[in-house]
């Protein structure tokens, strides 16, 4: 939601630059910083001082003089240092000179991430790391989408890094400064929910001894992650809409409006088309939240990346702990690629630290990895293979809960082709992928 504070003409050229371009880094002719725009900052991490020299943030990977990148102007990867602190990372710059009657006025920095080296092709992306091509072209376009104030649906299976990227989308937006607030809408009631998204006056109900603000007022100027939004009940969907709509809340008991400024990053790992097929979820709500889709891709997806991320993570539990593992074994190593990580990378974390600390010695074995990974191995032979009309609702539901609603884990787990499942969800009603 845009705000209506007034700005300076000096402020909204910024911020015409940072929509624009993104991160952009104004130099006078005297090589000192003049100002830079929000994205810029928000890769920094902090704020840019005016008239700090340009020698004192870039440093050039070699030691070379920065004169040729404003000189020559072409692409350069030098090294931007977070204020005064020793972390840095690497950026490709290029300098665009500013003239005027005919005499050079400054420069403008056009910056840009260089992706994180962590061998062959890999990037490390606020806090996600993958060799993957999809998930990469994922950040390029969270990259894109921060800078605007566009409404964000992040899908996603459990696991895949949905808040993650919603972190991402508000540190390279132009309210990285702002607050970051989130909520797990199926984490609460109903009746809670409303109170902690919209706040609650003194007296509104039992218990409410004093005035709550809310989830979207303590957002203020900020962002909000609504995290499962899917679960939202349809009440609490008709007084999202208002609130999204008219840029205020009114609080549980309260009747004055409250004028709100918050940009809403939803996430869920449903099909928002679908729940409002099944009446489930409203269409104008959806359309409102779904401005911009993002998908995740799931670690089945990324099967390059299963083994150097187990790897990551052992490495994780050694710098806390006594055992070294040296390698993985082959066996081990099968299991794992073949394995079909319903909870994608966060199951995936934990299982290497399940195997770190039942483990011993400096091979990691498949006797170390958790029960299930043998239990898929030897399924008994005198028992009778399940069939559609053998499956009955409950466990067809606990199956799809327990797989994140993929369709292809509910059936490994119960032990049917995904056919006789579509078959069971056909028959239950249900509509197939």
């Amino acid at each position: 939601m845009a705000s209506s504070r007034a700005t300076s003409p000096a402020r909204l050229a910024l911020s015409a630059l940072d929509t624009l371009t993104g991160a952009v880094l104004l130099v006078d002719p005297g090589r000192k910083v003049l100002a830079a725009t929000p994205a810029l900052e928000a890769l920094l991490g902090g704020p840019v001082t005016e008239g700090t020299p340009l020698s004192e943030l870039l440093v050039s990977p070699h030691g070379e003089r920065l004169d040729p990148l404003l000189t020559d102007g072409r692409d350069s990867v030098v090294r931007l240092r977070a204020r005064a602190q020793d972390a840095a990372q690497d950026l490709r710059v290029r300098a665009v000179a500013l003239p005027r009657g005919g005499r050079t006025q400054g420069w403008a920095l056009l910056v840009s991430r260089e992706a994180t080296a962590d061998g062959d092709g890999a990037e490390v992306f606020h806090g996600l790391w993958t060799r993957d091509a999809k998930l990469r072209r994922v950040f390029r376009i969270v990259e894109k989408v921060a800078r605007t104030e566009s409404s964000v649906l992040v899908r996603g299976e459990s696991g895949t890094g949905k808040e993650h990227i919603a972190h991402a989308l508000h540190a390279l937006s132009p309210r990285g400064k702002g607050p970051f607030r989130a909520i797990n809408c199926a984490a609460l009631p109903p009746s809670l929910l409303e109170s902690e998204l919209f706040g609650h006056v003194r007296g509104a109900f039992t218990g409410a001894v004093r005035d709550s603000p809310g989830h979207f007022r303590l957002a203020h100027g900020g962002s909000l992650f609504l995290d499962e939004v899917a679960e939202l009940p349809l009440d609490l969907q008709a007084k999202m809409l208002r609130v999204l709509e008219t840029r205020t809340v009114i609080p549980v008991g309260g009747r004055a409006p409250v004028p709100v400024d918050v940009r809403v990053i939803a996430a869920t790992h449903r099909a928002l088309r679908r729940e409002v097929e099944a009446g489930r979820f409203r269409a104008d709500l959806m359309y409102r939240l779904r401005v911009v889709p993002i998908f995740l891709p799931t670690l089945r997806e990324r099967r390059g990346d299963i083994l150097p991320l187990a790897r990551r993570f052992l490495d994780e539990h050694q710098q806390r702990g006594t055992r070294r593992v040296e390698r993985i074994a082959p066996e081990a190593r099968r299991l794992l690629e073949a394995h079909a990580w319903a909870g994608n990378v966060r199951e995936l974390r934990n299982v290497m630290e399940y195997a770190y600390v039942i483990g011993e010695g400096p091979v990691l074995r498949e006797t170390d990895l958790p029960p299930e990974f043998s239990e898929a191995r030897r399924a008994p032979a005198d028992e009778p293979a399940p069939t559609a009309a053998t499956l009955d609702a409950r466990t067809v539901r606990e199956a799809l809960t327990r797989a994140g609603g993929n369709r292809s884990e509910a059936a490994r787990l119960l032990g049917v082709s995904r056919v006789t499942l579509w078959r069971r969800l056909r028959a239950l009603g249900e509509t197939a992928d």
